[in-house]
């Protein structure tokens, strides 16, 4: 699906990825973790053509994304933070991005799911985050495309909305895709994710599930085999 060979990436003399491999060969929903810096960020947007990096080789379904942009329409990416028109009503912004990318008739079951008919007239500039990070997730998930990144997906979303998305995302993992997510909530990490990487000033310090990440730092849950690689290399 995903394979990276000896990253690169340097923003002047700031060294963000150094050497970073990564091979993700079958579907799966794989959390990329790491503290502020190490990364993830620039990581993300390289497999995204978003960021070029300096040195090394991105492959997305087998083929060389230096050499094509079509892959992109095989990936659906949820942004941290989306910049939507305020001008623009949500079914308008929806259908435009329809006209965009293709036709799809998953947009309605999301519509459904996350209960957002009320808000199909509106404006975006009047919606609550909550609100416009549902409609995040609709834009997100109705192309049904085979590799899936979601940066942050569960900024402001309420409870009943975060089940909703743990069960899509779910959902998705059967039909055999590969989800990217990065999150700074750690119950909601080890909630859905099978395995980790673990990013570390550009480089990956672990890869593999959270049973082997515990093991690999003799720690009793998660968060503690997390908060013991931080303690180890920024006492």
């Amino acid at each position: 699906m995903v394979n990276i060979q000896d990253l690169h990436k340097k923003f002047g003399k700031n060294h963000v990825l150094k050497g970073v491999d990564l091979s993700i060969v079958n579907g799966g929903i794989f959390a990329v973790l790491g503290p502020n810096g190490s990364g993830k960020t620039t990581l993300i947007k390289s497999i995204l053509g978003m960021v070029i990096p300096n040195k090394g080789t991105i492959e997305v379904l087998g083929k060389n994304i230096n050499k094509s942009s079509e892959y992109k329409y095989q990936i659906d990416y949820l942004p941290q933070i989306a910049n939507f028109p305020n001008n623009l009503k949500v079914k308008e912004l929806i259908k435009m991005i329809k006209d965009l990318r293709g036709k799809t008739d998953l947009d309605q079951s999301l519509i459904a799911l996350f209960k957002l008919e009320p808000f199909l007239d509106k404006k975006l500039g009047n919606l609550s985050g909550g609100t416009k990070q549902k409609v995040n997730i609709v834009l997100t998930f109705m192309f049904d495309s085979p590799i899936i990144i979601l940066d942050e997906p569960t900024t402001g979303l309420d409870p009943i909305s975060l089940i909703r998305l743990k069960d899509l995302i779910q959902a998705e993992k059967i039909k055999g895709k590969t989800i990217l997510i990065t999150s700074h909530i750690m119950s909601f990490v080890e909630e859905v994710s099978d395995e980790i990487v673990f990013l570390l000033e550009g480089q990956i310090y672990f890869k593999g599930s959270i049973s082997n990440l515990k093991s690999k730092t003799n720690q009793p849950d998660f968060e503690h085999a997390i908060a013991s690689i931080l303690q180890e290399n920024y006492a």
